[in-house]
């Protein structure tokens, strides 16, 4: 469904320490919109990379795009890129808000916020981004919701009755986390008609297909068979496809400005596609950068 109307489209990301159930929300917002069956349902389907799995953490920053029927019956386009939570991890997180418009940040009810989460929550106020904010693990009988959202009213500034809470575990207030994605977030800003420019915040190397550079589209269009120039390395490929992760990759005609997915181009190297670069037509396309990455 290329060409979504910018107002229809919400990029957010999911901030939390280890552990506080990120990825089960992850898991219940994927099951939630349809975009994978139970059946196919593996636990922490956003965590690909077998370390992940084995240590529970997430590494490896995956962009899937939801199809969701608000309340409203209006139906949206939403990129969910997932951050990982983990300390070591804090320079792919600065990839993610970049590709964001808002994030929702969990924190876990019976331990409240950790310094992890503070330090990815100033980092998203940092980058601009809107908050959301959950307590999750509500089922467990040590949590304490009102506590921990009065403590996320003191440190975000927020009102305390504007904190959700959620059972990740048990599916309980799922689709108010997406309510309240379509209410605060707001849309992308960018203009489909200006010179193609698309920030890459991540990328993976796979055997047969080369290199997929994860994009979030800011202006203009990216469309296969198109060459693109990488403005900060100055090289030049021909797009073979464009497409997006819901979440496992489906190609599309194109990706317009406020999307997020990926392309490829018989890049072979992870390193020729450099996280920060910005991608624009080789031929009319723009001459000056997006803001990359610190």
């Amino acid at each position: 469904m290329p060409g979504t109307p910018p107002e229809r489209i919400r990029n957010f990301c999911i901030i939390a320490h280890i552990d506080h159930g990120k990825s089960t929300l992850a898991d219940r917002l994927l099951e939630l919109t349809g975009a994978v069956s139970a059946r196919e349902m593996v636990d922490q389907m956003l965590d690909t990379m077998d370390l992940e799995r084995e240590r529970g953490i997430t590494i490896k920053l995956q962009a899937v795009r939801l199809s969701y029927v608000a309340l409203s019956g209006e139906t949206y386009e939403l990129h969910l890129i997932d951050t990982p939570g983990h300390v070591d991890f804090s320079y792919e997180v600065s990839r993610s808000l970049a590709a964001c418009e808002g994030a929702v940040l969990v924190v876990d009810a019976a331990q409240g916020i950790e310094a992890q989460t503070l330090a990815n929550m100033y980092q998203a106020v940092e980058a601009g981004l809107t908050l959301v904010p959950v307590v999750n693990k509500i089922d467990l009988p040590a949590a304490q919701p009102d506590l921990v959202a009065a403590e996320i009213a003191e440190v975000t500034g927020l009102p305390a009755s504007s904190v959700l809470f959620v059972s990740a575990k048990e599916a309980i207030g799922i689709r108010e986390v997406l309510e309240a994605v379509i209410r605060e977030v707001p849309p992308p800003r960018g203009s489909v008609a200006a010179p193609l420019r698309a920030l890459i915040f991540d990328s993976h190397y796979d055997p047969y297909r080369g290199v997929y550079v994860y994009v979030r589209v800011v202006d203009g269009e990216l469309a296969a068979r198109t060459r693109v120039r990488l403005l900060n390395t100055g090289s030049v490929h021909e797009v073979d496809e464009v497409g997006t992760f819901t979440p496992r990759p489906v190609a599309a005609a194109s990706l317009s400005a406020g999307e997020v997915g990926y392309f490829t181009a018989a890049i072979k190297n992870v390193a020729d596609a450099r996280v920060g670069d910005t991608v624009t037509l080789a031929v009319g396309g723009a001459s000056s950068p997006l803001p990359g990455y610190r």
